[in-house]
Parts: structure tokens; C-alpha cells; sequence
């Protein structure tokens, strides 16, 4: 319905630009403060911080985390009904879940390949993650800096109740850099800037008949999140999503989310509490309407698997 080169307002543009400043400022004081590290000698290889978090996920949001070359790594993951609608529905429990099924496989050194599929929308997607910089032990790298990106599919059947008209109406898109700094063994913290896409957007028709749009097809999100080590196989986690584009209606909600983390060396489990109820990215960046403020919650888990051939 809007067209992928639409303008954004003045006021977005000036957030996208602070934001910009900011994430600039930080990792240029990172890189003053750690330039009088020593260099590594002539020969020898950089030596790479390992394990700033434990695995793909934390709870909603990707991490910086790319596994070494030839892991195979299968996660299910789960969303809830909302919890305040009490014990009617066990807390949401009883209410039908949004799961998502996901395989991956990194082919070559700190690039790994995906293919998942759920039941919301009868969504599959394919997605691609790569680590353009890891943080070095002597910090002459101070940061970790990923990119994570992801294309889905509606296959509903074609319906002007879905907004499926033309088969481009199906695809969503989802482009994000992450950041990450592992502070000490117990602390990892990590940021990232994302924009959403979808090629079709919920409308209405206006008292001209024309067809207006609810929301805009490109929707930018900020993410934060971080991971503090209780015990050498458990975490607490959490993250937090702020949605920055402003829409005509429907403005999406952000994300609060916290949780539990339980690793050993194949597997990976989180079991948390959030905002966001849908399993993929983009409908969560572009369509959640869980408002913190009325306790709207939902509880879910991720199950993740990982083989080394």
C-alpha cells in the first residue's frame, strides 16, 4: 500500500540520526580506551573473547553469537496467551501458542545459514547471520558486531482479509546490526538497530474510498538486552524493544521481556516473560499491541540444540 521508498518524517530522521551519534560516540571512547593495548606479535593469530552469551537467542532478540564452523543447530520456540487473563486460561497457558520451528547450519567460518516455519500465518522464513567483528582479549577490538538478517512467507491462502491480493504481499523482511561487549565473565551486554519491512500493511478505506494504511512498510526498532551469570550453567536475561517509527494507527508496542537461562554443552534453554507474543521479529516489531503498562504478558521458552560434525 506505501510504496518501500516512502519518506519518513523529519522527526524520525532526527532519532535515526541521535541514535547514530550515540552508537558512534560509544565505540569510538571503547576504541580510545583500549588503544594502548598491545598489539599482537607478527605470526601469532588474535585471540577472540568466547562465549559472550550462550547461545542464538536471547528471548526475543538474536544475539551476537555465531557458532563455529559445521554446527547444526535445530530450537523450538514458544509464545503464550497473555497472563492477566488469570486462571481462566492457566495464565495463558491453555490458550493457543505461537511456535516456531527453526534449522541452521554454518557452512563457513562466522556465517550461518537458516530455514524456519510456525504456525502464526503459516509463516517459513530463511535468514542469514554473519559476524563482521568479534572482541579480541588483548581489546584491540573492543565489541562484537554482527548482522542478522531474515525474509518470511505468509502461505495463508490468498485472502483481501489477510491483505494477500499480489503474491509480493506475502514477504516481510527483517535487516538488524547487533553490538555486544562481554564485560567481565559474569556480564554481557549488547545493542542493536533494526528496520522491519513488509511489503503489504494492514489498511482501511477512508469516506473517499480510497484505501489508507494503518502502518508504514519500513518500521525501525532499538534493542538492548544483557545477561548476568549466576551460576556456571544458569543466567538471568533480559531485553528490552523500542519501537521508533511513528505510524498513522496502531503504533507498536515495545517489548520489556526476563527470564531464565539454563545451558549445559549441547543445550540451551530459556524460559522468560514478555510483551512480545508472536514468534518472528517482524510481526512482533510491526504488530505487537502486549502493553507493559497493563501487564500484558505472555510467558514462553526457547529450546535450542547443538551438533558439531
Amino acid at each position: 500500500m506505501r510504496n518501500i521508498l516512502s519518506h519518513y518524517s523529519s522527526a524520525f530522521l532526527k532519532k535515526v540520526l541521535l541514535l547514530a551519534v550515540v552508537v558512534s560516540a560509544a565505540s569510538a571512547n571503547l576504541m580510545a580506551q583500549d588503544s594502548t593495548a598491545a598489539t599482537v606479535p607478527a605470526g601469532k593469530t588474535k585471540s577472540y573473547v568466547k562465549n559472550t552469551f550462550s547461545g542464538n537467542y536471547l528471548i526475543d532478540d538474536q544475539t551476537v553469537m555465531v557458532p563455529v564452523k559445521k554446527t547444526f543447530g535445530f530450537f523450538i520456540g514458544h509464545h503464550f496467551g497473555l497472563v492477566n487473563e488469570g486462571i481462566s486460561n492457566f495464565f495463558g497457558v491453555f490458550e493457543q501458542a505461537n511456535m516456531q520451528f527453526s534449522l541452521t547450519y554454518v557452512p563457513v567460518k562466522d556465517l550461518q545459514l537458516g530455514f524456519g516455519f510456525g504456525n502464526y500465518n503459516m509463516e517459513v522464513n530463511g535468514n542469514a547471520k554473519y559476524a563482521l567483528l568479534k572482541q579480541t582479549k588483548d581489546g584491540s577490538m573492543p565489541v562484537s558486531v554482527t548482522y542478522f538478517g531474515l525474509a518470511a512467507m505468509n502461505t495463508q491462502k490468498a485472502s483481501t482479509a489477510n491483505y494477500i491480493v499480489n503474491t509480493s504481499d506475502r514477504f516481510s523482511y527483517f535487516n538488524q546490526i547487533l553490538i555486544a561487549r562481554k564485560i567481565n565473565d559474569k556480564l554481557s551486554v549488547q545493542v542493536g538497530i533494526a528496520i522491519t519491512h513488509f511489503n503489504n500493511v494492514a489498511g482501511y478505506y477512508d469516506s473517499a474510498g480510497k484505501i489508507q494504511s494503518q502502518m508504514e512498510n519500513n518500521n525501525w526498532t532499538f534493542c538492548a538486552g544483557g545477561k548476568y551469570q549466576i551460576t556456571p550453567g544458569m543466567a538471568i536475561i533480559v531485553n528490552y524493544d523500542q519501537p521508533l517509527t511513528q505510524n498513522p494507527m496502531n503504533n507498536p508496542q515495545p517489548n520489556i521481556s526476563f527470564g531464565l537461562e539454563m545451558n549445559t554443552s549441547g543445550h540451551d534453554f530459556q524460559i522468560f516473560a514478555g510483551n512480545y507474543g508472536y514468534a518472528l521479529p517482524t510481526d512482533n516489531t510491526v504488530y505487537n499491541q502486549n502493553n507493559y503498562r497493563k501487564g500484558q504478558f505472555v510467558i514462553g521458552f526457547i529450546i535450542s540444540r547443538l551438533w558439531n560434525f
